[in-house]
This record gives structure tokens, C-alpha cells and sequence, in this order.
């Protein structure tokens, strides 16, 4: 299917890729109908996704099914009042009816918003109010029903609360709590799916999907994006992640987060492949993802960096991994010691990706290109990127700056510049929008340097990056020391208060199993090898062993958490 928006899609080179990699852009593009129903008109046999539980339900949806699905969902949806621009909250963690909804949305024209299923009350009532969601569709997972009821009274937009069973296939929630529509019968008995117009459904330039960016010390933004979004994620499945038509293609993420437009909908099912979803309850566990590959043949996968972590610490040769033809990750920077080790114990190499909710993927490692563990990789096309002062000066070699894009108003004019992936804007807040958008450029508020080759080298959020006794330090460059140490599971750097030096370095660390917290001489151990690996201005003057490090549901570390904690010790 993307040979349909590339008039060439083989490349012999990076150089030659950047040269000459092409999007066509068609008119009122909308990927319900251009890319789903299209496969399922070709080829509808064809696998779209396979999903399990740890129950042990399974469930493999065709192209041709998941237009049947995506067809009964959008009729329901249309019956329940939704109509073309409404916002539709969705919290199905890994229920497959999350996919089969998104879709349906989009053959209507709505605006879906994934949304994690830890939100609180008062969470889920700035979100309604913000966006006016008019409708939610949500699993029956213990917390979720009950804080979006609560949430009611001061949701005045909210009209519609649909409800999905969380374990079965199919299976309706028998016992509905009060003002909730069961989605399965719902969907069994909505009438069939109306033949619509497509310019009553959607313009190119017509919202379609957004999420709410996590804030620290202020409401989340609501990061926007149109119906041209899906297109620019084609370089994410085929030329980062190397998804295979026909192949089986596995992304840990949750689906409240953006990684799962990046790495489990859009592009992977433009090439043709299918998406693996495996839903569990439990904590997750690193053999039972591993027993999860075995037993269904993945083909192609992509996680964050600490679920690679947490696989290198098991026997892996108890797993026949042999299907698996690429891997790849984004969501935090990949430390040289996971990527070296992932290759002594699989024979592969851990292709990196780098970019935001507000984007696709805009630096990566091009396969053939040579990589440099810890890089986050090249730019890819349409990311015209430079890196910045706080001046607007471009840095040179081995300079760190501000990741910004130049936005090219000839190539795309009827969008001020902004190719397809790129956030339209915060919704509903011009003021920040024109924080990210202005003097020609889109910045990211991530810091990097580039090498001489051309390869960029993450260093931190701006707001991450430790200011300590005139040094510039980045997190990540003392995370990947720290990685190498054998006492070291995982671990966060942040910077903490200091009356003298303004910020001083902090780690924050999970130990393996083989070590204990509380010794002394274990600190100091992990302190005098940083200043042995690296410049010796580095090194964590605190150190706080703890047992777990606080993350988002797709494994992200939150080190805001870890630095607010510790601005409220300083006051």
C-alpha cells in the first residue's frame, strides 16, 4: 500500500533516501478508507492484527473483518450522536476494540483522543471540559468506570459513556452500570454503516487525533494532528522499524500514549503488516513477553529502551527468537551497554528513533547506515532540522543547541510549512502554540549535539539539561555510564537543588539482583566509576537507591516526579 503515496519506495543509501523520498499527498485524504478499506478490497484474508490476554483469549482480525468491525463501530457511534469534528475519549489500554473505535472515528469524520486509563477525577474533568468530549468509550478495568462516572457532574458535554468488557472477545458487560452503552451490542445491532461523502466527512486539513502532553507544572497541552498525520509516519514503519508485509509487528505500548500512533496503527498497517497486541493485566514481565514472540512468530519489534533492559537480564536462550528479523526503539536514548549486550544475545542491533507526540519519527538509524550505540540516529525527510541557541543561531559540530525544524513554506504552503506528522497546534491555546511555533522554526525543547558524520546526539529535555557550577550536563550521557556498572538495573539522572552549585547530579537507581542498597562503599563505588568513564564534573553527588523508578504505562521514565520530590525536600 505505500508504493500508493511513493512513486519510489527502494532506496540504495541514506544520501540517496534524503535525496529523494517523495510523499504524494492526496486530496481529502482519510486512511479509514484509503489505506483500510482499500487492503480490505485487495486482499481481505489478510491478517490485520492477532491480539491474546493473559487469559488466554485470542483473536485475529482480518482486513476484511476489520472493515466489517470498523463499518457496525462508526454506525453505532453515529447513532450515539457522533458526528464530523466531535471529540471521542478512548481508554481501552490493550482491548483491540481501541483500533476497531479509532478507525471507526475516522470514517466519520470525529476526533478520537487516546487517553491513559490512570487519569483521576480530576484528571478526566479538565480533559472533558478542555476538548468537549462529547463521548467516552472505555474498559471495564477496575478504577476506569468509576472515576469517569464521578467525573460526570462536571462534565456537562460529556453525553455519551460506552463501555467494553475487559476480558473476552466479543462478550458483552452483562451487568451495565448505570448510563453506560455496552460497545458489543451496540455494535451487533447498529444499522448498516451509511455511504457518506467524502467531503461530508473529512478535508485534509480537518482534525483527526489528538493526545494530551504530559504537564509538570501546568495542565497538559492537547497536541492536535489532521487527517495527513497517518502519511507521515510511512518512514516510522518501513524504513525505521522495517515492518514486513504479511509480517507480524510488535510495539510495547499502551494505547493512552502516542507510541501506539507511531508504532501499532498508521504506518505499520499502510505496509501491510499485521499488529501483534498482547494485553496483560499483570505487572509486566519480561518471560512472558518473551514466551508471547515465541509462540506467535513476531516478526519485527520495537520497545523502549528499559523493556530491552529488563530482557537482557533473563535466560534468553530459552526462547526460540528466531522469527524476529529487525528490532528497533524510541521513548528514552539507548545506553551502549543495552545495545551491545541485545547483540551478544540475539545477533541483532537495536536500530534508534527519536521524536514527540507532536511528530513522527525525525532522527533514526537508516538500515545499512553504520550505527553509533547511544545516537539517536540522522535526520529523516521533511524534518528539515537544525540545531539552535537561545539567539536562533545555528550550532555547528560537537555544539549543543535546541532541536528545531525549519519550517519549508514552498514544499508545503497551505500548511505555513508543516509536512504531514507535524502538530498542527495546541488546541485551544494560541499563546503556546506560538511558544513552539515562531521565526520560521518548530522547536522541540529537546537539546542535542551533532557529530561529524552527521549522527545527533540526545542530551535531555531543555528544562532536563543540569546546570551545575557553570557545566552543561546532559541526563542521558551520565545514564549511559551509569548502565554499564553491573549493580545498575536502571536508572534516572536528574538535577537537584544545591544552595552552592544550583543544581548538583543525581541518580537515581534500581539495582540488579545481586546487589543491595545502603552500603557506603557501594555508592562511592558507583560515583568513582563514573568519574573514571567520563569527565569527572559528571558524577552523581547524590545517589538514591530505590526499587522501582516512576514510569508511564509504555515504560517511560517520568523524572519530573523524581524532580518535583525533590524540590519539596529543598524547601
Amino acid at each position: 500500500m505505500e508504493e500508493v503515496f511513493l512513486p519510489r519506495t527502494e532506496f540504495s543509501s541514506y544520501d540517496d533516501f534524503i535525496a529523494n523520498y517523495r510523499l504524494n499527498i492526496p486530496e481529502n485524504f482519510n486512511f479509514a478508507y484509503d489505506v483500510m478499506d482499500a487492503i480490505a478490497a485487495k486482499t481481505p484474508d489478510a491478517r490485520a492484527m492477532v491480539w491474546t490476554n493473559d487469559e488466554g483469549d485470542e483473536c485475529t482480525i482480518t482486513f476484511g473483518n476489520m472493515k466489517e468491525r470498523t463499518d457496525r463501530a462508526a454506525s453505532f457511534f453515529m447513532e450515539c450522536g457522533i458526528k464530523r469534528g466531535d471529540m471521542v475519549m478512548l481508554i481501552l489500554q490493550r482491548r483491540y476494540e481501541f483500533w476497531v473505535s479509532v478507525i471507526a472515528l475516522h470514517k466519520i469524520g470525529a476526533i478520537a483522543i487516546p487517553a491513559t486509563h490512570m487519569l483521576t477525577v480530576e484528571d478526566l474533568v479538565y480533559r472533558n471540559n478542555f476538548a468537549k468530549i462529547k463521548m467516552v468509550v472505555a474498559v471495564n478495568a477496575p478504577g476506569i468506570i468509576q472515576n469517569i462516572t464521578a467525573s460526570l457532574p462536571q462534565s456537562p458535554t460529556l453525553k455519551k459513556l460506552v463501555i467494553v468488557n475487559e476480558f473476552g472477545v466479543d462478550k458483552p458487560v452483562t451487568d451495565l452500570p448505570d448510563g453506560w452503552i455496552d460497545f458489543a451490542t451496540g455494535c451487533k445491532n447498529a444499522a448498516p454503516f451509511p455511504v457518506l461523502k467524502r467531503e461530508d466527512v473529512s478535508t485534509n486539513d480537518d482534525y483527526m487525533l489528538g493526545y494530551f502532553t504530559s504537564g509538570t507544572t501546568s495542565h497538559p497541552k492537547l497536541a492536535i494532528h489532521n487527517f495527513l498525520y497517518p502519511l507521515g509516519h510511512i518512514v516510522t514503519a518501513k524504513y525505521w522499524q522495517h515492518v514486513q508485509r504479511g509480517g507480524l509487528h510488535l510495539t510495547v505500548a499502551d494505547t493512552g500514549w502516542a507510541k501506539t500512533s507511531w508504532g501499532r496503527l498508521y504506518g505499520q498497517w499502510i505496509c501491510e503488516t499485521a499488529l501483534f497486541v498482547y494485553d496483560y493485566h499483570s505487572k509486566f514481565k519480561p518471560v512472558h513477553l518473551l514466551e508471547q514472540v515465541q509462540k506467535y512468530k513476531v516478526t519485527t519489534f520495537c520497545a523502549p529502551p528499559t523493556i530491552y533492559r529488563f530482557l537482557i537480564h533473563e535466560d534468553i536462550s530459552c526462547y526460540d527468537l528466531s522469527s524476529i528479523k529487525h528490532c528497533s526503539t524510541a521513548g528514552e536514548p539507548l545506553s551502549d551497554e543495552v545495545f551491545n549486550k541485545w547483540k551478544e544475545l540475539t545477533g541483532f542491533e537495536i536500530r534508534e528513533g527519536f521524536g514527540q507526540t507532536e511528530s513522527t519519527v525525525f532522527l533514526f538509524n537508516f538500515e545499512g547506515e553504520k550505527i553509533k550505540p547511544g545516537s539517536a540516529g540522522k535526520p529523516a525527510p521533511y524534518y528539515n532540522i537544525c540545531l539552535l541557541n537561545d539567539e536562533l543561531e545555528e550550532m555547528g559540530t560537537a555544539v549543543s543547541g535546541q532541536i528545531c525544524f525549519k519550517l519549508d513554506k514552498d514544499k508545503f504552503p497551505a500548511t505555513a510549512g508543516r509536512f504531514p506528522g507535524l502538530v498542527c497546534e495546541y488546541y485551544g491555546e494560541p499563546d503556546k502554540t506560538r511558544e513552539v511555533f515562531h521565526d520560521g522554526y518548530y522547536f522541540t525543547g529537546d537539546t542535542a549535539w551533532r557529530d561529524e558524520d552527521g549522527y545527533y546526539w540526545f542530551m535531555g529535555r531543555c528544562d532536563d539539561v543540569i546546570k551545575c557550577s557553570g557545566y552543561r550536563i546532559g541526563t542521558f550521557e551520565v545514564e549511559s555510564v551509569l548502565e554499564g556498572h553491573p549493580a545498575v538495573l536502571e536508572c534516572a539522572v536528574t538535577g537537584a537543588p544545591d544552595p552552592i552549585r544550583g543544581q548538583v547530579v543525581k541518580a537515581t537507581i534500581v539495582l540488579t539482583k545481586e546487589y543491595r542498597p545502603g552500603s557506603p562503599e557501594l555508592v562511592k563505588e558507583i560515583q568513582d566509576y563514573v568519574k573514571h568513564t567520563t569527565a569527572p564534573y559528571k558524577y552523581p553527588r547524590i545517589v538514591e537507591f530505590v526499587d522501582e523508578l516512576p514510569k508511564t504505562i509504555s515504560g517511560k521514565i517520568r523524572r519530573n516526579v523524581i524532580k518535583n520530590r525533590d524540590k519539596e525536600k529543598a524547601q
